[in-house]
């Protein structure tokens, strides 16, 4: 299962889909399912104009232990995923990921799981800065 999850880290820097596409693709793949979480320029009806994700020593570990949680539970998935951390402005990617299978049913799947995984189990925390000035912390977890 360790060899099925390609990539799975936090970055610092831009990130990529194809990062993570590249990383999963193989002759058995007949799908290849991808997620890229964009900067949105409004939540909750305000104006967004950027964001700043702060992660905790352990996400690192988290992100891969959701991405082996994935891959156990799709055995015939490759799976790669890539969250970002620092300043980001509206349309930069925070979020890539990707999942390989012979099939798209297990692709789409597992790629949903994981994003949704993800979420909920890796503590990185997201400063929202409004278009009126103020900003808002957010927690990814939950």
């Amino acid at each position: 299962m360790e060899n099925r999850v390609v990539i799975a880290r936090i970055a610092e820097k831009t990130i990529t889909i194809d990062e993570c596409s590249d990383a999963v693709e193989d002759a058995t793949s007949g799908a290849v399912v991808t997620f890229a979480g964009v900067v949105r320029d409004h939540d909750e009806g305000r104006g967004v104009t950027a964001l700043s994700y702060t992660a905790h020593p352990t996400a690192a570990e988290a992100i891969r232990a959701s991405a082996l949680r994935i891959a156990a539970a799709h055995p015939e998935t490759r799976v790669a995923i890539v969250h970002r951390t620092g300043d980001l402005v509206v349309g930069d990617l925070a979020l890539a990921c990707a999942v390989a299978a012979a099939h798209r049913g297990d692709a789409f799947a597992a790629c949903a799981e994981l994003v949704d995984d993800v979420k909920k189990t890796v503590p990185i925390w997201k400063e929202q800065a409004f278009d009126d000035g103020t900003t808002e912390w957010v927690a990814s977890l939950g």
